[in-house]
């Protein structure tokens, strides 16, 4: 019977979806928001956050976080201003604005580094979450979700291991230059979610990753719900 309802949310996730695209096809990221919260707001955003890589993965969280409606379209218009000075601040870095949220990829050789079965941040990578974390202090009205990932290559408990680590070493880098930990929720997958095709070096490479979600905080959204009511 569960599966039963799996199937019919998928089912109706895959309406919803096929509308809002036709609906957003000419639209900037603030009117996506809005369709798509009219779509199913966060109750769709629910459903579709946890069949897409469930609510602990920062891109699960992005999506599941959805607010929805008018208010939704108002927190996508401040989340693109903020990703476009990720973009053009951290060049390496690999921006996606998804719904109302951001995330944000660094692999290997995008913008946080470190070397084969280390966990500690160099130079290279500490500048580029210097600037990072200036941005997160101009927007201060969001929640970060940092999660580290590794290729399948080695034992899945180390690997594992070395997730959490690098996550860890992230999150507190960031807190050391004055993002407040309550912002901050650290997560660890391994190779557990992988993005690309771990039989290639390049994939490998790809899927050696730090992954960041950016998604409102309840301030945020309590001011673009006022702010609609207006």
């Amino acid at each position: 019977m569960t599966q039963i309802f799996k199937n019919i949310g998928v089912m109706i996730i895959a309406v919803a979806i096929l509308s809002s695209c036709e609906a957003t096809k000419n639209a900037n990221n603030t009117q996506k928001g809005a369709v798509i919260g009219t779509a199913g707001g966060a109750i769709l955003g629910g459903i579709i956050g946890n069949n897409v890589g469930k609510r602990n993965s920062a891109l699960g969280a992005v999506i599941g976080g959805v607010v929805g409606g008018v208010a939704g379209g108002v927190i996508g218009k401040q989340m693109d201003k903020q990703a476009q000075k990720i973009e053009s601040e951290i060049p390496g870095a690999e921006v996606t604005r998804v719904g109302e949220g951001i995330d944000v990829v660094f692999d290997e050789n995008s913008g946080v580094y470190f070397a084969t079965n280390k966990s500690d941040i160099n130079a290279k990578s500490q500048a580029n979450l210097n600037k990072l974390a200036g941005i997160f202090k101009e927007y201060p009205d969001t929640n970060i979700i940092v999660e580290g990932h590794t290729d399948s290559t080695g034992d899945d408990s180390y690997n594992m291991t070395l997730s959490q680590k690098r996550a860890n070493a992230v999150t507190e880098y960031l807190v050391s230059q004055g993002i407040s930990r309550s912002r901050l929720t650290t997560y660890a997958h391994g190779e557990t979610l992988p993005k690309y095709d771990n039989s290639t070096a390049e994939g490998r490479a790809k899927n050696r990753r730090v992954e960041i979600g950016i998604v409102a905080n309840e301030k945020m959204k309590r001011e673009a719900q006022n702010q609609v009511k207006q």
